[in-house]
This record gives structure tokens, sequence and C-alpha cells, in this order.
């Protein structure tokens, strides 16, 4: 069924509904709603086609489950681990063609600043995407977000990801900054008016 929502009736989720058939229902904009694809349920005035429909006030929810530095921390980790996986994976396939042990170790070493640059790399174009996130945030049910709940243009990824340059040069500072502020912002993501959210309400 094409936009069918579940929807939240004296506490029990019912349907799918089609959006004809919500429009007759009489819900309120506090009805809880689900349509397939979204994490959690929302309120029916936080659904734009919902507030164009039943002529509610469309309003965003802010954001309330946040990501400490320490699951971040951990996603970034994950991330290195299948870069590097990758990146060892290539470097075999190019040692095998080489006879001196030198060259070998020289080719292994020579690429390894690559790693880093490719990380930052992922990071802007994915946490940019509709994902939200790296492939160690979506493992960990994590997404970087504005602080208008919105999703980061590119040149806004780029900006904060550059900014972890202030978080890293205060040799983690900025980064623990994080653990003592109420949203978990870290240096960087004050700078670049971004959360970092638990997957829940997004």
């Amino acid at each position: 069924m094409e936009d069918a929502y579940i929807v939240v009736i004296e506490g029990k989720p019912q349907g799918p509904f089609s959006l004809t058939e919500m429009k007759s229902m009489n819900l309120m904009e506090g009805t809880f709603v689900k349509r397939e694809g979204m994490s959690d349920y929302k309120e029916a005035h936080e659904i734009p086609e919902l507030c164009e429909l039943l002529g509610f006030r469309l309003t965003r929810a802010e954001a309330q489950y946040f990501a400490s530095p320490d699951i971040r921390m951990l996603a970034a980790l994950i991330d290195y681990g299948i870069i590097l996986t990758f990146y060892l994976v290539i470097v075999l396939i190019v040692v095998s063609f080489i006879d001196a042990q030198y060259l070998k170790v020289a080719v292994t070493l020579s690429f390894l600043p690559v790693i880093p640059v490719v990380k930052f790399v992922m990071n802007v174009f994915m946490e940019a995407s509709s994902r939200k996130g790296t492939f160690g945030k979506a493992l960990l049910g994590i997404k970087v977000i504005r602080v208008d709940a919105e999703k980061m243009t590119l040149t806004q990824s780029f900006a904060r990801n550059l900014y972890k340059l202030v978080s890293t040069l205060s040799l983690g500072v900025g980064y623990l900054a994080g653990f003592f502020d109420k949203r978990q912002q870290c240096w960087h993501d004050r700078l670049a008016r971004t959360l970092v959210v638990k997957d829940r309400l997004l």
C-alpha cells in the first residue's frame, strides 16, 4: 500500500492505513504514526505530508537522544578497520608483483598516509548523504544532523570534518568536551552547529 501508515490508536498500533483513510480518522497532532522506512514512530505534526493533508502546522521535533563521544570514537574505529582491510587487500595484491623485500616494505608503508585522507573524504560524503553517517555510525545507530534536525549539505559536512582539526590539535580536549555538554557536542560540532544523535527519532 503506497504511503501507508501504522497509527497508534488507544495505545495500540493499527493499520496500515492509506492517506485517504487517515483523512477521515479525525487524527490529532500528537497521534503517533509510522510509515515504512521510518525507524520509529513520530507525531503526526512532525511529518510534512500529513500536515498538508490534515491541516496541521509542521513542527520539527528536537533531537533528544545524543551519541556520546565514546560511541562516536567506536564508530570511527570501525570505519578505520574497514578502510584498513581494503588497504591491506590492495597492498597484498600490489606487492605480490614485487620481488625485492625492501620494495615491498616501502610500498606498504608509503601509502599509509592515504588512510586518514580516505576517512576524511568518506566522512564528508556519507554524512552529507541520506545516510547521515558512515558505515561505523550506521552499525551503531547514530547519525550526524544540523542543530535544526535537517541533513547537512556537502559544504557543511566538509566544514564539520575540517573543524575536527581544532578538536584534535587541542590534544583531544575538544573531544572530551563532549562528555560535559548536555547535547554531547564536541568543539567541532559547536563550530559546525551539528549534533550526533541516536537513530530512534530520525
